[in-house]
């Protein structure tokens, strides 16, 4: 034991001496500066907005009923192709032709009392007028005159109504469409008593399409008409459906403390593949700009030595700064930054498609392939000497 003590101990010595030595060799070498650059280049920026919403059809039509009654017939069903004023369905006519019958008899009477009252006004008032006749007698033949004349207005108006009823029986389609939702059978008795009942809903044309989407309040005030949107729908995941955007609704719908606001895109369906009702998942391109310079956008908040954004124009925010890789190193060329998507910005000015911009700087031993290295900040006066050493 003793004599492997003796021989470790001057080995442990070496060791920690080497360390040392090592150390101190090393803390006395300049420290190596590296630095990370990107190309300049052209490129698309876009920025998104995404939302989900629903794909009904652009006309839809419910067609109720006004007057009670049972259905009597149907004459189409889901999908039927209809045309404006074609007959889709009747209600029995029974009861309301019955009505007509006693309105007309109505009618009748109050004609005929009207135009004897009529007639006995006239010729009681020539009597007034002669002086034959008393005032009272008068003023009665006037009064019966003026009510059979209100009865007999109040029958043509009656029987007006009950003719309306007896043609609302048949019910029509109001416009060229589809057929989309049935909501009765023969057979049922529908009221309308206190609201109109819905029968059927009728789409225009099922080729052109919209997607009402709900988009979020922190989205939408970069919405606007005519942006170009697309869509996908789980019927079809490996489709992508374009459309526009055709109109932003004011009005906000809140919904568990969340701020929606309906955007309308059109969304043509030549295809018919779109059915009313599918879910779509859309993104809107709120700023989309093909083939122009970008550069990432940590570029431009780059700034050698840990030193502040040298401010070239305090009146122009977009007026920035870059660092360009060039043979003796780097230097500095004022630009005008654009739009941005977060990750990349656009830029003009002092610059072309291939340079080489700094993004970051990292002072270590360890040279990133593609770097510029060095023993010293270029951004720091030389030494004196520094040629020579080279």
């Amino acid at each position: 034991m003793k004599t492997v003590k003796k021989i470790l101990t001057p080995v442990i010595i070496l060791v920690v001496i080497a360390g040392v030595l090592l150390l101190i060799f090393t803390s006395k070498s300049d420290p190596k500066v590296t630095y990370d650059y990107a190309e300049v280049r052209r490129s698309s920026i876009v920025n998104t907005v995404t939302a989900t919403g629903t794909i009904e059809p652009i006309i839809q039509v419910e067609v109720g009923t006004q007057v009670s009654g049972i259905i009597s017939h149907i004459y189409v069903d889901y999908n039927s192709i209809v045309t404006k004023g074609q007959v889709i369905a009747e209600i029995d006519r029974s009861t309301l032709e019955a009505e007509l019958e006693s309105s007309t008899a109505t009618l009748q009477s109050n004609q005929t009392e009207y135009e004897y009252q009529e007639k006995n006004f006239a010729r009681t008032k020539g009597l007034h007028d002669k002086g034959m006749v008393s005032d009272t007698e008068f003023e009665t033949a006037e009064y019966n005159y003026n009510k059979a004349k209100s009865a007999y207005d109040k029958s043509k108006a009656d029987m007006f109504k009950v003719s309306q009823n007896l043609g609302y029986a048949t019910i029509t389609a109001p416009i060229d469409g589809i057929v989309i939702g049935r909501e009765v059978e023969e057979g049922q008795t529908v009221a309308a008593s206190f609201e109109t009942p819905t029968l059927f809903t009728i789409a225009n044309d099922l080729r052109q399409m919209r997607v009402i989407a709900d988009v979020d309040e922190a989205d939408i005030g970069s919405v606007q008409e005519g942006q170009k949107v697309t869509f996908t729908v789980d019927a079809y995941p490996n489709d992508v459906f374009e459309g526009s955007v055709t109109q932003v609704r004011l009005q906000a719908t809140t919904e568990s403390n969340v701020v929606t606001y309906e955007v309308v895109i059109n969304a043509p369906n030549p295809d018919l593949k779109l059915k009313p009702g599918l879910t779509a998942n859309i993104t809107i391109y709120t700023m989309e700009k093909n083939d122009v310079l970008v550069v990432p956008s940590k570029a431009l908040r780059f700034h050698p030595d840990g030193t502040e954004a040298i401010v070239t124009d305090p009146a122009n925010p977009n007026a920035k700064t870059l660092w360009l890789k060039d043979p003796n190193g780097i230097h500095m060329v004022n630009v005008t930054s654009g739009d941005s998507d977060g990750i990349f910005t656009e830029v003009s000015g002092d610059i072309k498609e291939g340079d080489q911009v700094v993004t970051a700087i990292s002072i270590g031993n360890l040279i990133n392939k593609g770097s510029e290295e060095g023993g010293e900040s270029p951004f720091m006066p030389k030494r004196p000497d520094s040629d020579k050493k080279k």
